[in-house]
């Protein structure tokens, strides 16, 4: 009852033939413990599933397609106008800038945009009109650092066109 064990062991019906008994440690009468030892299969090799013999094939070989030339280019050069010179493109630009000077103000920028736009033309052009209009726009940047930097930049210039003048 409690505290016994029922004297049958683990060999009974539940293994499988020729399976390795697992000791079992069953209380015998009297006190004494018997510890069943193991049974050794009658088969010492285990038995491995079987498996179909199925002959396989060697994979064709692939044959890398034949390479197609593709279709000859043409380029024809563009007619002579459209082929324009360094002197061209400075006389476009001079032009350009000449155009948008007199619209700087009514682009509708941000101070720091409008600070931008003038010193890229000042650059251009050499044009020390427009620093004061630069100076203004760099005082209504709103950011302490960036009005600063631009503080630095319209020093920049004025100092470039008082050595260029000095010359």
């Amino acid at each position: 009852m409690f505290g016994q064990r029922d004297s049958t062991t683990a060999q009974d019906a539940s293994e499988p033939t020729g399976a390795p008994s697992v000791p079992v440690i069953t209380d015998a009468p009297g006190g004494a413990v018997q510890i069943p030892t193991p049974t050794t299969p009658t088969d010492p090799q285990p038995s491995l599933p079987s498996f179909s013999s199925t002959t396989l094939e060697a994979p064709a070989p692939v044959v890398a397609p034949t390479p197609v030339a593709p279709p000859a280019i043409s380029i024809t050069p563009a007619p002579s106008s459209a082929t324009e010179t360094t002197e061209d493109l400075a006389r476009m630009k001079q032009e350009a800038l000449q155009h948008l000077q007199p619209l700087v103000g009514s682009l509708q920028q941000a101070p720091e945009e409008e600070f931008r736009t003038l010193m890229m033309m000042i650059q251009a052009t050499d044009d020390r009109t427009l620093l004061k209009k630069a100076l203004d726009s760099a005082k209504a940047i709103k950011d302490d650092k960036i009005r600063a930097q631009a503080m630095l930049d319209v020093i920049n210039e004025i100092n470039y066109f008082t050595q260029t003048s000095q010359e």
